[in-house]
């Protein structure tokens, strides 16, 4: 039997996910780097500084003191503490160890989040653009997302109409991405308070990925929809240390949420993987409690390479930009450049753009329809000027 035969013994909720496109498009990439092409690549979510040397030592450390063994399942006490310090310091938030939950990078958190509040049949609002796993990790727990869509000109952020529109009997999750990936949105406080103005009196959990919040420009600084007293029993609020401290490799996410949804995370997590890594755990402590003048000093460079792309890709005919809030992302419109023909063929949508982007002129991009926005590009500004400048003059050469 061929393997396209036993495919059909996966599961139906195997079969029903989608395959992650911007992994799939960085590998893409990587595969045509290590065959000699000269790739520019924007495709990568993460930054491009190395991790910080005092959380390189702190790791070190943990191997040479022989801090290598199995930990508590649900995080250090020690890195707990350190969690609930940043959340206080840099949120405006308050808990307790037991409201906290160390996993296997953000995407861990969030998974465990789904599985624990969601049956067959619920649904979870997603509003897009949206970050490529929130639908798939949905429908893995059974439930069914419903998108709304956002646009240009409301800077890709969901209305109180529309979510009030969106509301069933079924909901039983908003998704709140501030700063957003793909679009570097960022909610301020009258927007969420709109948004959780009408969630009130309603049995519906808010998911707040906060996992950019450390990465936000022209003095905005999200709103975590957890500091509105009557919502916190509902909220929770996922974060880590991959974004604003160059550790992605290390896999650290945490949750901050009432101690019930925190002892359901803790459950799943200890049949499915048990602690996060012990040394990363150490680190992740330096990262959170040591000098934070390092973030400041990386934030101020993404935001200079911000304001380049975003004022080069403005010049491109067909394509226009909204200018990112935070985040490390731009998330252009191509839709000026659909029904064109390059390359002797018609772009009929984003992933033919990037798939011509990246084999005719080794830009590696990732197509908008991974994120619900089939008209838009996302590029990634987490790599040097040099590079960027490059990236920007083969786009322009190729839509000449």
């Amino acid at each position: 039997m061929s393997a396209e035969s036993f495919e059909r013994f996966l599961s139906r909720r195997v079969r029903n996910m989608q395959e992650s496109q911007t992994m799939k498009i960085s590998g893409l990439a990587k595969k045509m780097q290590a065959e000699g092409k000269d790739i520019v690549s924007l495709s990568a979510g993460e930054p491009d500084f190395p991790t910080p040397e005092n959380v390189c030592q702190a790791g070190i450390e943990a191997i040479r003191s022989g801090f290598t063994r199995y930990t508590a399942n649900g995080g250090i006490p020690e890195l707990k503490k350190a969690i609930i310090r940043k959340l206080s310091r840099d949120n405006g938030l308050d808990y307790v160890e037991n409201e906290i939950i160390v996993s296997n990078g953000g995407k861990q958190t969030l998974a465990n989040t789904f599985l624990a509040l969601c049956d067959e049949g619920d649904e979870v609002i997603v509003p897009a653009p949206y970050w490529v796993s929130f639908p798939e990790m949905a429908r893995l727990a059974g439930a069914t997302p419903v998108i709304v869509e956002t646009s240009i000109e409301t800077g890709y952020k969901m209305t109180p109409e529309q979510l009030s529109a969106a509301i069933t009997p079924k909901t039983r999750i908003l998704v709140l991405n501030s700063p957003s990936n793909p679009s570097g949105a960022v909610y301020n406080e009258a927007e969420v308070r709109a948004l959780m103005k009408v969630l009130e009196g309603k049995e519906i959990f808010v998911l707040s990925d906060e996992m950019y919040d450390m990465i936000c420009y022209g003095g905005v600084r999200p709103f975590s929809p957890a500091r509105i007293p009557e919502m916190k029993p509902w909220v929770i609020v996922s974060n880590g240390t991959s974004k604003s401290y160059s550790m992605t490799g290390w896999r650290i996410g945490y949750l901050a949420a009432p101690k019930w949804i925190i002892d359901a995370c803790d459950k799943i997590q200890s049949q499915t993987t048990s602690n996060a890594n012990s040394i990363a755990q150490k680190a992740a402590v330096a990262a959170l409690d040591g000098d934070q003048s390092i973030v400041e000093e990386r934030r101020l460079e993404f935001e200079k390479r911000r304001d380049f792309m975003f004022r080069e890709l403005n010049t491109i005919p067909g394509i226009e930009c909204t200018l990112p809030e935070g985040a490390f992302y731009i998330f252009p419109s191509i839709k000026g450049l659909l029904g064109k023909s390059f390359g002797g063929k018609v772009m009929k949508d984003s992933a033919d753009i990037a798939e011509y982007l990246l084999k005719d002129h080794y830009v590696a991009t990732v197509p908008g329809d991974a994120f619900g926005a089939p008209e838009n590009l996302r590029l990634s500004y987490a790599a040097s000027i040099e590079e960027l400048t490059e990236a920007v003059n083969r786009m322009r050469k190729a839509f000449a």
